[in-house]
Order: C-alpha cells, then sequence, then structure tokens
C-alpha cells in the first residue's frame, strides 16, 4: 500500500486529539471521529472532527469507510472496542455492504496488538503503535524525532511506519512479549534497548516534560497511568520490575508521592496496590 491510507480514530481524549490534528497536518484524511455514545464523549468528538474536517459518530453510527482504525482508548477499553467493532463490521459484510477497513492500531505502551485480535475476523490486520511522548490538554508536543514501538502483523506494521515517517517520528520494533517493560520505562535496557539507545529514545518525552512542566504546572503536567487511574497498567509495570529491585522501589516511591500531591483517579484502588508493593520490597 502506496497512497496515503485513509484514518478513523476511535476515541476523542488528549492523545485522540493531538493525533488526529498531527495527522490532518500531516496530509491524511480523517474520515471519523468514533466516540462512546455519552453526551461528554460525543461533544469532545464534535470538536476534534471541526477540527480536521472529519464526522463525529458513536460506534453504533459508524460508517467505517476508512482504510486503517487508530484506537485512541484506554488501556482497559481497547480490547471491547475492538470487539463492537469487529461485530460491527462482520454484520455489514454478511448484507454485502462495502468493508474498507484493512488495518487496526492501537496506542497502548503496555499491550500487544493482541489486544485487537477479534477485528481479525473481519479480516482486519493489526498492529500497536506507541509514541514515547507524554500528551496532556494544553500542550501540542512536535513529533519530530519522536521514536514510536512497533509490533504486530507485517502489513499493518509496514503502514504504520510510513504514518510515522509523515509524522515526522521515528520508528522502532518491539516484541510483544516486553512491552511492559518498555512501559515502565526504567527497565528499557530489559525490553531490548542498549542504554545508549534507551537515553536517545527518552529524551523527546523528557525535554516535553520539563516544558509542559515549566508552563503549565505539575498538576495539568501530570500524564501516564496513574493520573488515568489505570491499576492494571502499573501493575503490569511493577511484575516487569521485580527483576529490577532498585528500579521497582524508585517507581513505588514516586507512584505514593504522586498519589498525595497530584491529581489522580481511582485512588483508593492504587493506593492499596502500591501499598502492597511496599510491603513486599520491605519484606
Amino acid at each position: 500500500m502506496t497512497a496515503k491510507p485513509t484514518i478513523a480514530i476511535v476515541g476523542a481524549g488528549s492523545l485522540a486529539t493531538f493525533l488526529a490534528v498531527a495527522l490532518d497536518d500531516a496530509g491524511f484524511t480523517i474520515t471519523e471521529i468514533v466516540a462512546r455514545d455519552s453526551p461528554q464523549s460525543r461533544r469532545k468528538a464534535r470538536k476534534l472532527a471541526v477540527k480536521v474536517g472529519a464526522q463525529a459518530v458513536t460506534a453504533n453510527s459508524a460508517a467505517l469507510d476508512a482504510t486503517l482504525l487508530w484506537f485512541c482508548v484506554p488501556d482497559r477499553e481497547i480490547r471491547g472496542a475492538a470487539w463492537f467493532l469487529a461485530d460491527h463490521l462482520v454484520a455489514r459484510a454478511l448484507v454485502h455492504q462495502n468493508v474498507k477497513i484493512r488495518f487496526a492500531l492501537h496506542s497502548s505502551g503496555a499491550l500487544s496488538s493482541r489486544e485487537l485480535a477479534p477485528l481479525h475476523s473481519a479480516g482486519v490486520e493489526v498492529a500497536s503503535a506507541h509514541p514515547l511522548m507524554t500528551f496532556v490538554a494544553g500542550a501540542r508536543p512536535s513529533l519530530t524525532g519522536v521514536p514510536f514501538a512497533i509490533e504486530g502483523d507485517a502489513a499493518p506494521t509496514r503502514v504504520a511506519r510510513r504514518i510515522i515517517r509523515h509524522l515526522g517520528g521515528e520508528s522502532f520494533s518491539l516484541p510483544a512479549s516486553r512491552n511492559a517493560a518498555y512501559h515502565a520505562w526504567a527497565t528499557m535496557p530489559a525490553a531490548g534497548l542498549s542504554r545508549q539507545d534507551a537515553r536517545r529514545k527518552s529524551l523527546p518525552i523528557i525535554r516535553q516534560t520539563l516544558a509542559n512542566y515549566s508552563r503549565l504546572g505539575p498538576a495539568r503536567s501530570f500524564s501516564g497511568p496513574l493520573v488515568r487511574g489505570d491499576a492494571e497498567t502499573v501493575a503490569k509495570h511493577m511484575a516487569a520490575l521485580k527483576k529490577h529491585p532498585g528500579a521497582r522501589e524508585v517507581y513505588v516511591a514516586l507512584a505514593r508521592a504522586a498519589l498525595r500531591g497530584l491529581p489522580v483517579k481511582n485512588r483508593d484502588e492504587l493506593k492499596r496496590l502500591l501499598q502492597n508493593e511496599k510491603m513486599q520490597i520491605l519484606r
């Protein structure tokens, strides 16, 4: 596939907003912003759709007339959204409606492309493409030189690499078994990167985080699984860090400090999880 694929974005949050605008600026056609069927999500989708010349739809009303689906939803919602849209595509095929979707990507750093496996039933090939960058409201970081971790089926990984080149980023392969270690960041060498390569790939997100902190302050610069209240991803991080006790101690200490001083969702569950980890470290 040599032409630029048309893209439907699933989600309307910070990452979806940033990627949709960046893709539009790079000359990609965004056909739809697929949002949850709730007033807040539909409102966000309409606002984003206006920016990129797309249609704001829900999963039930989506035409899915793009070449590629790009999932920009919380980690815990990726598989469910993939199941729903796979059923939608299969149902359309059964009544002889034209189905254009060929590829799907998600941008979770901690999860592999297997989260999108339900789409295989609709003949869609899948991959993951995670930008090592922080995305917060009020900031629009450059993607120039930003590394994207890529893994999945052969064809969509090739498509993802071409898209990333158009965005100014750099792609590298990441085995699915090493996603959690990579996403925990402190153990990027455990994910197969050399220390020198890990430092180089970390520089864009470090610089952007400092720029956000300087301009927006600490609370509005906070991103990642803690601020989202994603206890499952935090647990994956700590499991990956068990072979690296020093990094694990630092991770737990910083996470506990974040719970005390920064806006965090799902605070009680995260607090219990981190307290259990602290007790295990002290044993």
